[in-house]
């Protein structure tokens, strides 16, 4: 069973093939349902560091809402960490748990959706532990976060269909723009399917 991200840009891609250029619109709405299918997927936590397994030294993040400003995708989430040694079965370290707003600008580079100018924000809340978990963040996100569209894109569109004698063979694939509305993402897709 193909995922809802799948499932939507196969939708829009297919829709599109009679334009030269199409535009997919992801409601925030949408693309909340999406990180929590596909990416907040360890009881709704997203794990940035080690695993539920590991009490002393961990990250994760939980509850994301999606929304913009000003131009710039905005998710807000829960952070929870713990960067501590196990001494005498306790763990002795830094810890904490706050409030987290992720902004950044979505970009199409080398096939995949990336994330540059990234900012991370702890509203009310600073402190040396948290500087360092928003300074590893958001190099973290600009360096690590990629979305091969490119090559989803070409797996759904390539995917023989049951009882059709046709092939499909996508033959370009591009990203011309992605814009930041109040309440959705809006990308322009630019692509090639030849249909034999």
């Amino acid at each position: 069973m193909s995922s809802p991200i799948a499932r939507t840009l196969a939708a829009a891609l297919l829709f599109a093939c009679a334009a030269p250029a199409a535009e997919l619109q992801l409601y925030f709405s949408a693309l909340q349902r999406i990180l929590g299918d596909q990416i907040f997927t360890q009881e709704g936590r997203l794990y940035v560091k080690n695993d539920a397994r590991n009490k002393c030294n961990f990250a994760f993040l939980e509850k994301p809402f999606v929304s913009a400003d000003k131009g710039r995708l905005l998710v807000r989430a829960r952070f929870s960490g713990k960067a501590a040694g196990a001494f005498f079965g306790r763990c002795v370290g830094l810890g904490d748990s706050f409030d987290v707003v992720i902004g950044a600008i979505p970009q199409y580079r080398d096939g995949a959706l990336a994330l540059q100018d990234v900012r991370v924000d702890t509203p009310g809340r600073d402190g040396f532990y948290i500087r360092r978990v928003r300074s590893v963040m958001a190099e973290s996100l600009a360096r690590n976060f990629k979305y091969n569209m490119a090559a989803d894109a070409k797996r759904i569109l390539e995917e023989p269909k049951p009882n059709s004698p046709l092939r499909q063979e996508l033959r370009r694939f591009d990203v011309r723009e992605i814009r930041v509305l109040a309440d959705s993402l809006v990308v322009v897709l630019d692509f090639q399917l030849a249909v034999k």
